[in-house]
C-alpha cells in the first residue's frame, strides 16, 4: 500500500520559515516526480513545487519561487519543502504528490498518482 505522509506544518509568524515533510512507503520514490501543491478552503488546489526523478528538472510557482525550496533525500525515500519569508497568502494545507512519470516535471494534478493527506500552514500577520 502507497503512503505519502506530510508532517512539519504549524503556525508561524509572518517572515518565518517552516520545513515540510513528506515520508514515502510502498513506492521506491527515486523513480518519481515529486511535487507539493497547496490548497487554501474555498479556493483550488494549486502547484507550489516539483522536481524531477533525477533533480535535473524543477519548477516553481512563481508566488514561491526564491523563498521556497523543493529537496529529495532518495536514501530515505523522503521530500522536503523549506518554506522561507512565509507570508499570510501562503496559508493552506500542504500537499505532497508523486508521479509516476519520474521524467517530466507537470503543475497539473491529474499528472500525479498519489497524494498525502496534507499538512496545515498558518501564517499569521
Amino acid at each position: 500500500q502507497v503512503q505519502l505522509v506530510e508532517s512539519g506544518g504549524g503556525l508561524v509568524q509572518a517572515g518565518g520559515s517552516l520545513r515540510l515533510s513528506c515520508a514515502a512507503s510502498g513506492l521506491t520514490l527515486r523513480w518519481y516526480t515529486v511535487g507539493w501543491f497547496r490548497q487554501d478552503p474555498g479556493k483550488e488546489r494549486e502547484f507550489v513545487a516539483a522536481k524531477n526523478w533525477s533533480g535535473g528538472m524543477l519548477y516553481y510557482a512563481d508566488s514561491v519561487r526564491g523563498r521556497f525550496t523543493i529537496s529529495r533525500d532518495n536514501a530515505r525515500n523522503m521530500v522536503y519543502l523549506q518554506m522561507n519569508n512565509l507570508k499570510p497568502e501562503d496559508t493552506a494545507v500542504y500537499y505532497c504528490a508523486a508521479d509516476s512519470a519520474g521524467g517530466r516535471i507537470s503543475t497539473q494534478i491529474s499528472r500525479y498518482d498519489y497524494w498525502g493527506q496534507g499538512t496545515q500552514v498558518t501564517v499569521s500577520s
